[in-house]
């Protein structure tokens, strides 16, 4: 297990593990939903897994919601692609801009848990409907983080691939 604590990137730390962390210890006091775990091992799996999920969610739903009203605009692919290879501080600014994008989607989905605690204490079925809500969700939101993945895979390799044609 230490060799794995070990291979977490700082970007890993603060993208994934320190939101998903902020989320369980929010979502248990303002909700009556506890996810902490009495295992540390579990626990670090856990919040390191909701913590990609808000990711996730900050990159699809977050950033293209702040693109289309107009409140951030950001650079094209190719551009940060090239500005990144000549300005090491721009990976910097870009894992914090990450950063700041997952507590957006962090708060955005502490609301969401605290209108699910209410839909499952009014409705009978609520918690089969919300659970099943939730998993369908995720499937979703994997599959086009996945599709999105891919693209900036291929974005890559075909600038990769201009450069050295040129």
């Amino acid at each position: 297990m230490k060799a794995v604590l070990e291979k977490l990137s700082a970007y890993h730390i603060f993208g994934y593990l320190l939101p998903g962390s902020l989320f369980v210890i929010l979502g248990e006091r303002l909700t009556s939903f506890s996810l902490i775990q009495r295992s540390w091992i579990v626990g670090i799996v856990l919040y390191y897994f909701i913590g990609l999920v808000i990711s996730r969610v900050g990159t699809l739903i977050v950033k293209p919601v702040l693109e289309r009203i107009g409140l951030v605009r950001e650079a094209s692919y190719d551009d940060y692609v090239e500005a990144s290879e000549s300005d090491s501080r721009i990976d910097i600014l870009s894992a914090q801009n990450n950063l700041f994008r997952t507590l957006c989607a962090m708060v955005m989905m502490l609301i969401g848990l605290k209108i699910g605690e209410k839909v499952i204490g009014v409705l009978p079925w609520g918690a089969d409907v919300y659970d099943f809500i939730v998993l369908v969700a995720l499937f979703i939101l994997f599959v086009f983080s996945y599709r999105k993945k891919t693209q900036e895979l291929v974005r890559r390799v075909k600038h990769v691939q201009q450069k050295g044609q040129e």
